[in-house]
């Protein structure tokens, strides 16, 4: 079981924590990590946009003009793709692009991704997150505090509307509840910020 060093929100050691294997000691499976974002990502996608096609587009089929004789390029109709309101060439048309991934599958990537950040020394425990002003001011002093290289993701299970809207403007923070967290959070942000209640809710949810 790996051991950490606790921080406080000004970057000050405060404790230890010991981390279970099964939890930060996973196996790297880079193929299902792989798999669970795709779906995540497909997951993302609404699937509503919608052109029309020439058999669609409103008006008539009708030959604008005799084949031969008149110089210019022979048309059958003012509904194909080269005319300016004319369809769409293969056009788009709502469709589900939803993929389905099994629970234990979502579960087993997204302590492998964590257990990676861990290896990679890209996990940092704090006692608490807490910003009680709501300030955007204090969310950037907790940053310079530590001096993170590259974006980071705050988890947490006691977060409140004042943390959120304290990180809602700074473009390489954000935050996290941890019973929301999933793989493509962990994968897409370089460090990963876990407080020592975020540690408890995956100790209890994964016994």
């Amino acid at each position: 079981m790996a051991k950490v060093k606790v921080y406080n929100m000004n970057a000050e050691e405060v404790g230890t924590k010991t981390l279970k294997d099964d939890i930060f000691g996973v196996e790297y499976n880079e193929p299902l990590i792989h798999e669970v974002i795709v779906a995540y990502n497909a997951n993302q996608r609404q699937g509503t946009k919608s052109t029309l096609t020439r058999s669609e587009v409103r008006g008539h089929a009708a030959k604008p003009w005799r084949q031969k004789g008149t110089g210019r390029a022979r048309q059958g109709s003012t509904k194909g793709p080269q005319w300016t309101g004319g369809g769409v060439v293969f056009a788009p048309k709502p469709r589900d692009f939803s993929k389905k991934v099994n629970k234990v599958a979502k579960r087993v990537a997204l302590l492998s991704a964590l257990s990676e950040k861990l290896r990679e020394k890209n996990v940092t425990v704090l006692d608490k997150f807490d910003i009680t002003s709501a300030k955007t001011k204090d969310a950037q002093k907790f940053l310079d505090a530590f001096k993170f290289d590259g974006s980071v993701v705050v988890v947490s299970a006691d977060n409140t509307e004042k943390e959120v809207r304290a990180v809602k403007n700074i473009q390489n923070l954000q935050t996290v509840d941890v019973s929301l967290l999933n793989v493509y959070d962990v994968v897409a942000n370089k460090n990963v910020v876990l407080t020592e209640s975020a540690i408890k809710y995956l100790e209890e949810a994964n016994a």
